[in-house]
């Protein structure tokens, strides 16, 4: 068989590979993956858009849901912290098998596992001790899925289509966090709280289907490891899910209340020993010694920081749409929404833009437009109308499309291809720790500031409603609609504490994204490592092009000292002739 034909054999079409699939073959893709890559990357943001959307849309179907199972306050905290604890507490592990047996069928069995919970909630849940456990089997779902979608993807992409393929992921993990409460919203407008569970057994079908086809089995960077590390599965999961678990419940028992200190302090043992056990390991689950590269490390600390600032402050923005400007909570969702639209239409020109100006220079000014635009939210007030939020929000939103895909890629970039589901877990463990932290400190500082400030607005009270008031924006608000007439005032001043402790979080949100603007422009390489190669080759053909100048030079003086020569003998022999 002829080398033709055997390329011919192995593609399947066309004899000879064009320029990109050669650049593909070149990065260990094969053909038939790297022909079929935009339809995977359709799939694999299926699977990203029903963890999105299962996580997200809860928060409005809470009271109806609540109502329905009879939960109280502490099963309504739970529905949310089940699904983060196990999310987060799985990640190494399931990247860590995804790697070493398959990616493909980790994605299908989670996409199963979560329409089969999804299946089991609409039909059959009718307690809160149920829809918990459901919460933390769709936990284990969405561990499943959301971080071999990204490995996947970066083993399809050659280096330079993956920026571009990332933002696109990245837009819809965005766009996905702004519609899930938007679409809830109106299912729920239609039927009961069932439906937002029922809106994933679809997604999951037409996602499983088009997976058997386009999914590859195997893209060349599966396996070839040891066996899994159970010791490291069990520090890393164990050390994270404790970690988180306590700053999550840090708000509602106090930061310095010997319970919190206790956890935190298990929490990190266990996750310095998990790191201690990864070096010495031979095949580790997290290779720490990736932490040596500033790309790894700086955008790591860039994502972590810029998720605490914005998963807190848009949680406290949610609750001042509805309760200080009145929104309905489909209003309130719809209200966010642009910000999707903005994710979507910049994700596409990213790469790009990376490719002109560099990681570093796109990254840090992305972070830069997004802390601008906490700026701008830290001056509405209780008088503002939508279009001073929604200047804001478009800010923030163009800032993050250009900072999270460009961080992302440059994180996974620094990864071994074979081990990119390492680099994935790194990538969302930033993330949910990031998350967690936001909720937890800066609803700490949101809360305790706005206490101080409606603290004298509450003289008077029984110590009761003030203790109510002064616990949460819907506590003082619950209050003040219990005083009647008398209550309208309260209710003001609730709102203008509320606003004025906003702020505060705002600028404090803007300050982190300055900081991790900062983290990015000192510690990320200025130009891309597919810019670099082109520069030097670019280079080289300059150079090769100049030392052949001369060499040319002279065979033109030759030859016109041969056709001189060759004149002057006609010339003679036509003397002698005459």
């Amino acid at each position: 068989m002829s080398d033709g034909d055997a390329r011919h054999g192995a593609t399947g079409a066309a004899t000879t590979p064009d320029k990109g699939e050669e650049g593909a073959l070149a990065e260990g893709i094969d053909v038939r993956v790297y022909r079929r890559r935009w339809a995977t990357l359709l799939v694999l943001c299926l699977a990203l858009s029903a963890t999105m959307l299962a996580n997200t849309s809860l928060s409005v179907a809470l009271p109806q849901l609540s109502r329905a199972l009879g939960a109280s306050t502490s099963a309504q905290q739970w529905f949310s912290d089940a699904y983060a604890l196990v999310f987060a507490g799985l990640l190494f592990t399931t990247s860590s098998i995804a790697d070493r047996y398959g990616r493909k069928w980790m994605l299908q069995a989670g996409m199963v596992l979560f329409g089969l919970v999804s299946v089991y909630v609409w039909l059959f849940v009718g307690s809160s001790t149920e829809m918990i456990a459901a919460r933390a089997l769709l936990g284990v779902g969405g561990a499943m899925i959301m971080p071999v979608t990204l490995s996947i993807l970066t083993s399809v992409f050659p280096s330079g289509e993956r920026t571009k393929a990332v933002g696109i992921w990245a837009a819809v993990s965005g766009a996905g966090s702004a519609a899930g409460p938007v679409i809830a919203g109106v299912l729920l407008q239609y039927f009961s709280w069932e439906s937002v569970f029922v809106i994933n057994v679809p997604v999951v079908v037409i996602g499983v289907i088009a997976g058997i086809r386009y999914i590859p089995s195997h893209t060349g960077t599966e396996g070839g490891h040891g066996g899994l590390d159970l010791l490291g599965a069990l520090l890393s999961t164990a050390g994270i899910t404790i970690a988180v678990y306590a700053l999550i419940e840090a708000q509602y028992v106090g930061w310095l209340s010997p319970r919190t200190l206790s956890l935190v302090a298990l929490g990190l043992v266990l996750l310095a020993l998990f790191a201690l056990w990864e070096r010495r390991v031979a095949d580790p689950m997290l290779d720490v010694r990736l932490f040596r590269s500033r790309g790894f490390s700086a955008s790591a600390v860039a994502l972590t920081l810029v998720f605490f600032a914005m998963i807190g402050v848009f949680f406290a923005l949610s609750q001042t749409l509805q309760l200080v400007f009145g929104y309905s909570p489909l209003m309130a969702s719809t209200a966010m929404l642009p910000m999707s639209v903005m994710m979507m239409l910049i994700a596409p020109q990213v790469s790009r833009i990376v490719d002109r100006f560099g990681p570093r220079n796109t990254i840090a000014v992305g972070l830069l437009l997004a802390a601008l635009g906490m700026v701008g939210l830290s001056t509405l007030t209780v008088d503002s109308g939508y279009w001073q939020i929604l200047l804001p929000l478009s800010c923030t939103a163009a800032g993050m499309s250009l900072a999270m895909a460009p961080a992302t890629d440059q994180l996974m970039a620094n990864v071994p291809r074979e081990r990119a589901g390492m680099g994935s877990a790194t990538n969302d463990v930033t993330r949910e720790v990031g998350a967690s932290l936001g909720v937890a400190v800066l609803g700490s500082v949101l809360g305790g500031s706005y206490a101080a400030r409606i603290s004298d607005s509450l003289t008077g009270l029984p110590e009761q409603l003030r203790q109510t008031a002064e616990e949460s924006l819907p506590g003082g608000m619950m209050v003040a609609e219990s005083l009647g007439a008398r209550g309208q005032r309260l209710a003001d001043e609730v709102s203008v504490a509320w606003m004025n402790a906003s702020q505060t979080a705002y600028l404090a949100s803007a300050g982190l994204i300055a900081v991790a603007a900062l983290v990015a422009w000192f510690f990320l390489p200025g130009k891309t490592r597919r810019t670099e190669t082109a520069e030097v080759r670019a280079s080289s053909e300059t150079e090769r092009s100049a030392s052949e100048e001369p060499d040319s030079a002279t065979e033109r003086s030759d030859s016109a000292n041969d056709r001189s020569d060759r004149a002057t003998e006609r010339s003679d022999t036509a003397v002698t002739e005459q």
